[in-house]
């Protein structure tokens, strides 16, 4: 048996923030500063009172208009975010009744940010290959905006807010990809780089108003990320004996797009193996690899056959490297 990525859906949050505005009365920083830094000209950002869960229900409700999936064939739900809409319920059982899936459906929360999407097809695969599902929704979807001090824009200028709805099944049939092995990984030791200290049950609440933003230590994040990314990559490659240059295309997690041609010159891959997206959307975390697949879907970049490298990896830290082939046409 085997298990296929059979179609996905995206939903970005409706307003646009340009680098122009987001400089506005911030010292110091200027609109070209940020794309320099980022490569990125604009971001999309939630509404006060819009959620993740909110994203992920239009995308999975998009996913079902397009693929025409049913969604009484669903038998587990994941949603993968870092953002939920309440600390209890799971927003994945807040969105099993939104969505109208089947009461017989397993839904649960996957608590990971920029690696969510991989280990969440990692989860998904295992699921299928096990027969303990059929058909699996996995739902990825972060609204970091609300977590960024907006005078701090070294993080502030980063991310945006989307979700991405995915089915993973195993009928081969009108599929976008067959997924292969996976490798991951963690380092907990990292945690205190990339953290919101404030508002859970090991801080409840802090008089230190920065406890209640995240928090990036960018410098640590960009080190652990290049040295991680080549290592997990090999470690994939090696297990499923293949090379770097068999692969035909590395879709990495989206931090932002000077951060993924950094990856690209330090392997020395060439940029074509390398999609770069979401210049005007910003780092949406879990939902960044699965936005840029669909983006390539719709250009026609890949053509089946190939062979293609999926890598998400940050905040935890964690990791994790998924071989795909391509099989839409």
């Amino acid at each position: 048996m085997s298990a296929f990525l059979h179609a996905i859906a995206t939903e970005v949050a409706a307003r646009v923030q340009t680098n122009d505005e987001l400089v506005a009365g911030v010292d110091g920083w200027t609109a070209d500063r940020i794309f320099t830094r980022t490569g990125l000209t604009e971001r999309r950002i939630a509404a006060g009172d819009e959620t993740a869960g909110d994203l992920c229900c239009r995308a999975a409700e998009r996913l079902f208009a397009e693929s025409g999936i049913d969604r009484a064939t669903i038998d587990t739900l994941i949603v993968c975010t870092q953002s939920p809409d309440y600390f209890l319920p799971s927003t994945a059982c807040v969105l099993q009744d939104r969505l109208r899936l089947p009461r017989s459906v397993a839904a649960f929360d996957l608590g990971l940010g920029c690696s969510g999407y991989t280990y969440g097809l990692w989860l998904a695969r295992s699921l299928v290959l096990s027969e303990s599902s059929s058909n699996v929704l996995l739902l990825a979807g972060d609204t970091y905006s609300k977590y960024c001090h907006p005078q701090d824009l070294a993080v502030a200028s980063l991310f945006g807010d989307g979700a991405t709805a995915s089915v993973i099944t195993k009928s081969p049939e009108s599929v976008w990809a067959k997924i292969g092995p996976s490798v991951l990984g963690t380092d907990g030791r990292g945690a205190a780089n990339l953290i919101v200290r404030a508002g859970a049950s090991r801080l409840p609440t802090s008089e230190t108003p920065s406890d209640r933003y995240l928090h990036m230590d960018g410098a640590e994040i960009a080190s652990f990320a290049v040295s991680t990314v080549k290592t997990v990559v090999t470690s994939l490659l090696d297990k499923v004996g293949l090379r770097w240059p068999d692969i035909d295309g590395f879709v990495f997690h989206q931090a932002n797009p000077t951060f993924v041609q950094r990856l690209t010159a330090a392997y020395r891959l060439p940029p074509e193996k390398v999609p770069i997206g979401l210049s005007n959307v910003g780092n949406t975390c879990s939902a960044t690899i699965p936005m840029v697949l669909e983006q390539c879907a719709r250009s026609g970049r890949f053509q089946p056959g190939q062979t293609l490298v999926l890598v998400g990896f940050g905040v935890g830290y964690s990791w994790a490297a998924t071989l795909i082939e391509w099989k839409k046409s």
